[in-house]
């Protein structure tokens, strides 16, 4: 007997991705990724720091927060130290672990991430507000950027009930 497939009561996500460190680039790529291939109409938005996920030149060098985050845990599971995220070259090591973790489960880059979610439908915008602020040109975006929008042009394009927006 044939399962039946459950009709996905969600048409359409907006995922705002807002900051540029490896885990909150990756949240949202996760994200459109999964609702892409469940046939959900996706659409990204960059914004501030997120902006870096689709800047060539930073796309595939963002980096994890050592300092001021909570949830970090050493091997075995202890806190990791505060302090010990300020000393130099901790930051990068970090960093290097976790791009070594996420490239032994074959999690693509940044770039490749973008290029899969882009071809299976999704869209890619840039905050018009954010893009100006830091003195970007369009040559400096991912060609896979649709285009560079203001908020309010996100909210035209959310096109009512169904859609959930979600802010990583």
């Amino acid at each position: 007997m044939a399962e039946e497939k459950k009709e996905m009561p969600l048409k359409k996500v907006m995922i705002i991705v807002a900051k540029g460190t490896i885990e909150d680039i990756y949240a949202g790529l996760v994200m459109a990724n999964g609702a892409v291939m469940e046939g959900i109409e996706t659409k990204m938005f960059f914004t501030f720091f997120g902006l870096d996920a689709i800047i060539k030149k930073r796309q595939n060098k963002s980096k994890t927060s050592t300092v001021g985050n909570p949830a970090m845990r050493m091997p075995g599971g202890l806190p990791f130290p505060t302090l010990l995220g300020m000393l130099p070259g901790v930051e990068a090591g970090v960093s290097a672990m976790m791009k070594s973790q996420m490239a032994a489960l074959d999690v693509p880059p940044v770039d490749e991430f973008i290029e899969m979610i882009v071809a299976g439908g999704g869209e890619l915008y840039a905050c018009k507000l954010a893009f100006d602020m830091f003195k970007l040109k369009e040559e400096d975006l991912d060609d896979n950027v649709k285009a560079v929008i203001t908020v309010g042009e996100l909210y035209e394009m959310s096109g009512g009930e169904g859609t959930q927006i979600i802010f990583t």
